[in-house]
């Protein structure tokens, strides 16, 4: 699938909120892996899978930064199709840095 262009002003209201509370968590680490993976994707999610989102962003960042980067493993009570599909993306090469950084 490849990364949707968008511009965070042509977003509803409610995809732009979503995409403003992933890049602002509170720890730098949890904003990179879950701020980039919604910038990426925001704009194409459905209506389930911004309801998934919101499930996910009420979740700790501490317990987030650990499932997304492999060092623990997600439980079955949190365990969602999008929590996993960040998990998938947060463990590739590179994930959780800057677009421009990567380029650099």
């Amino acid at each position: 699938m490849s990364e949707p262009d968008h511009n965070a002003t042509e977003l509803s209201p409610r995809r732009r909120r979503l995409l403003y509370r992933a890049h602002h968590r509170g720890t730098k680490e949890t904003d990179l892996m879950v701020g980039g993976f919604v910038a990426r994707h925001i704009a194409v999610f459905s209506e389930a899978e911004l309801d998934e989102l919101e499930a996910v962003l009420e979740l700790l960042d501490v317990d987030l930064a650990d499932w997304l980067s492999g060092r623990r493993p997600i439980p079955a009570e949190v365990a969602t199709p999008m929590l996993a599909r960040m998990a998938e993306k947060c463990s590739q090469l590179g994930a959780g840095v800057p677009e421009a950084a990567r380029r650099a």
